[in-house]
Formats: C-alpha cells, structure tokens, sequence
C-alpha cells in the first residue's frame, strides 16, 4: 500500500515537475511519510524511476496494442500505434517514461527499459512488412523516431495543438516527406 501511495506521488512530481521535482523529500511530504521511511521502499530516484517504468510502460504498451488490433489494415495500424503514443503525452505514467533518460540510471536499469522500448517497436514491425517495407524492422525504428519528435514537441507546449502534432505525425508515418 506505501510503494503504491509512493509510486502514484512520484507519477504526480513528474507530471508537474520533471525528473528534478522528484525528490525523497518531496515523495516523504506527498505521501505523509517519514524521509526515511521512502528509503525504505526505495535506495534512489533511479530506483523509484526503474520501478514505474516497470509498472506503467506494460500498461502504456497495452493501451498501443489495443488501438493496434482494434484497426483492420497495416495503415490503420500504424496509425494507431503514432496516435495512441502521442496521446498518451498527457497521461501522468508517459512522465516516467520519460524520465528514463535521466542519467542516473544504471547500465542494468537502461538495458532492461531499452528491451521494454524494443518491445513496443516490435508492435509495428508485421503492420509494416505487410506495407511492404523491406526492412520493417529499421522501418519501425525510424516510426518510432518520428513518434518520439512529436512526443517532445508535445511536452515543450510547441505552437501546435497536439492533435496536430498528431497529425503531422501520421502523414509522416504514412506519406512520407510528401505529406
């Protein structure tokens, strides 16, 4: 019950702050804990970060594979997978997704989130080989790369609305340069 009260506040300081707002402090003070009694559950941020990407990137991926199988062709699908990404933006579990590139993470921690990242590339992968990507894989990277450029235009509050980063984001996906 306290790792989950400390994980739903570290969700809250990332989403209104940034790696930076979560502290042991700042966790203590959310959940009414002692500070000492966070380090009880957790040795450091890395490791309170590590463990919400354990817990809410399955989710996150969930949530894309979900919108994947409910569309019925390739394009459909990779459609839904860019746009169920760059809605998930707003959704406070996105922040410690995000937070994983904070530098304080271990190798282990780095290599066990990057296998989860390769997890949900794979998702799109088959949708674009039926597309008749020859190299789907590379192809699903480089989605994946496009996902991720909208995702940051996002959190800076670009001019754009995000569903028209959205937008702009599946032409890419689907039409290439040419729009």
């Amino acid at each position: 019950m306290q790792r989950a009260a400390l994980l739903d506040a570290a969700r809250s300081l990332l989403s209104e702050g940034g790696t930076e707002a979560l502290t042991f402090p700042a966790l203590a003070q959310h959940t009414g804990l002692a500070r000492s009694s966070v380090y009880e559950y957790f040795r450091s941020r890395a490791a309170v970060v590590e463990e919400l990407c354990a817990v809410d990137f399955p989710v996150w991926a969930a949530e894309v594979e979900s919108a994947m199988r409910a569309a019925e062709t390739p394009e459909g699908k990779v459609e839904a997978y860019v746009r169920r990404q760059l809605a998930l933006v707003g959704d406070r579990r996105h922040r410690a997704v995000v937070a994983i590139s904070a530098g304080e993470l271990d190798v282990g921690a780095r290599e066990r989130i990057r296998a989860a990242h390769g997890g949900l590339i794979s998702m799109v992968v088959e949708a674009l080989g039926d597309l008749g990507h020859e190299q789907p894989r590379l192809a699903a990277m480089l989605l994946q790369s496009v996902v991720d450029a909208g995702v940051r235009r996002i959190e800076l509050g670009a001019a754009e609305a995000p569903e028209q980063i959205a937008e702009a984001a599946v032409s890419m996906a689907l039409n290439g340069v040419r729009g």
